[in-house]
């Protein structure tokens, strides 16, 4: 069922859920107008939350259904922290802990009623502070996506299907899908997702939002279920570029709980340079080998490159990333191995059901109705020979070699040897349609080359191809975030394609 045939429904329900003068304008609803809103007062704190309850009741629960949120926080109209994002209502993925009533389950059925941990997150901890309103914790594809090659991205025992807003037959991608839908489909002012592999930046892209993967180690991992330590990453989902910078100002820093972070190098203010000039003389270098998108991408991606170059930008052609093969096949060999080792000193440490990877194995088994109904747990049983010394030793080998060629002598390769800013290309293909059955289509995303290099990749919305959205992508060097952000937000504010606001 497409857009179009439910969305008067919805916003009838929307219409009837308050009275007229609760409901806010539906322009102006990025983060940076409503925390100026909020700040003059124009608009209070509780008329911006029951706008958010609303649109999640009407859209969420009710006429689409897009499950984009697997649980409501039942202390939501407590009084928060007084900084920048005071009353700002945000959603975070659901592998994100909350020393709450809300549970922390990575979707999956294993981990409902574990014991509740002793703080929030990192990025939780920091939301709060700032004044930020934590609406609820949202779907995702079961475990991010590690469980099975042949799962469908959104899935998740607990949650069920997350749908695209675009169309509810095709992909809303993953593993932060209900993050992406969420902020697509305005059931909040922004959202939190994480990233091993594409995880920010696919959902992004393919349900027309911005999603920005930090540097790994910028943000703090602290109280994030694991997947690895050398790619796992936080990462802000919103409307705008802008929005992004606002809420990395507020996520990222050194954190004592996450060694990573202690090398962080941090700016001021994410948002302090973002400007219509700040494609001006910046050199960008075009990604194409690595693509393989269809027809459709590559035209709007060639009407970007137009852009961009009005904008100021000097494009560079013929670029390419070194060894990106090698590097993609060695990480994912590498990871299989800390996967089992990083969920196992998870599960331990949280207690519960499950203690150890092999304990997760048999309660899917032991419960295969619920949990694969639709998939299997491939990854898992294979993360879970990997259990020698002579695995670790070689993953560890391995994931060396792989950090080295995708960043080194990779990104960092391409970009000195033609004086690059950053590198561009098309972050992915229209999202495909859903088969539960077969798993996910075989869509092309690029995401591998900044995820093994632990560098920042940002996707913005390029426009519609088969009448899905698309992103381009801005990959930059390690600790290269208010460059990217400046670059983006001035492609943004030039480009002619205005993302449309859905369910309005």
């Amino acid at each position: 069922m497409k857009r179009r045939l439910f969305i008067g429904s919805a916003l009838t329900v929307l219409a009837g859920c308050r009275r007229e003068e609760d409901i806010l304008p539906t322009e102006g609803v990025t983060v940076a107008e409503l925390a100026t809103r909020l700040h003059q007062g124009r608009v209070g704190a509780e008329r911006v939350l029951d706008y958010y309850l609303g649109r999640i009741a009407a859209l969420d629960r009710a006429g689409p259904e897009l499950h984009a949120i697997v649980e409501m926080n039942p202390d939501v109209r407590r009084p928060g922290g007084a900084g920048p994002l005071r009353g700002i209502p945000i959603l975070i993925k659901d592998n994100i802990e909350t020393a709450d009533a809300m549970e922390t389950t990575a979707g999956s059925l294993a981990l409902l009623g574990a014991p509740k941990p002793a703080q929030d997150a990192t990025v939780v901890k920091r939301l709060r502070e700032a004044g930020a309103v934590i609406l609820g914790k949202t779907n995702l594809s079961e475990w991010a996506n590690i469980r099975s090659p042949s799962s469908t991205s959104g899935w998740s025992a607990r949650g069920g299907l997350t749908l695209n807003p675009h169309n509810l037959e095709h992909s809303a991608s993953g593993s932060s899908s209900g993050s992406a839908v969420a902020v697509a489909a305005g059931l909040c002012a922004a959202a939190v997702g994480t990233e091993t592999n594409g995880s920010i930046v696919s959902p992004a892209a393919a349900c027309g939002i911005v999603g920005f993967k930090p540097t790994m180690g910028l943000i703090s991992r602290a109280g994030i279920i694991p997947i690895t330590r050398w790619q796992d990453t936080a990462g802000p989902m919103t409307q705008t570029v802008r929005d992004a910078a606002l809420l990395l100002n507020v996520l990222a820093g050194a954190d004592a709980r996450d060694a990573a972070t202690a090398q962080a190098q941090v700016a001021k203010d994410y948002s302090f340079t973002l400007g219509p000039d700040g494609l001006k003389g910046r050199r960008l270098g075009i990604l194409r080998s690595l693509s393989g998108f269809n027809r459709q991408v590559w035209r709007l991606f060639e009407r970007s490159l137009l852009t961009l170059q009005e904008a100021g930008a000097i494009l560079v052609e013929d670029v390419e990333i070194p060894n990106h093969r090698e590097a993609s096949s060695a990480a994912w060999i590498a990871m299989l191995t800390e996967f089992r080792q990083e969920l196992n000193a998870y599960l331990i440490a949280r207690g519960g059901v499950v203690k150890s990877l092999a304990e997760l194995i048999a309660y899917n088994e032991e419960h295969r109705t619920q949990e694969m109904p639709y998939f299997n747990q491939e990854f898992f049983i294979e993360a879970e020979s990997r259990n020698t010394p002579e695995h670790l030793a070689k993953a560890m080998e391995l994931r060396q070699l792989a950090t080295r060629l995708a960043g080194p002598e990779g990104i960092d390769r391409a970009l000195k040897k033609d004086r690059l800013d950053a590198l561009i290309c098309p972050t992915n293909d229209p999202a495909g349609r859903i088969d539960l059955g077969l798993g996910d289509a075989n869509v092309r995303v690029f995401s591998t080359q900044a995820a093994v290099a632990g560098y920042p990749h940002l996707t913005v919305p390029m426009g519609l191809a088969e009448g899905l959205p698309v992103g381009l992508s801005f990959i930059g060097p390690a600790w290269s975030e208010a460059r990217l952000l400046e670059l983006g937000h001035a492609y943004e504010v030039s480009r002619e394609f205005v993302p449309s606001r859905l369910f309005v």
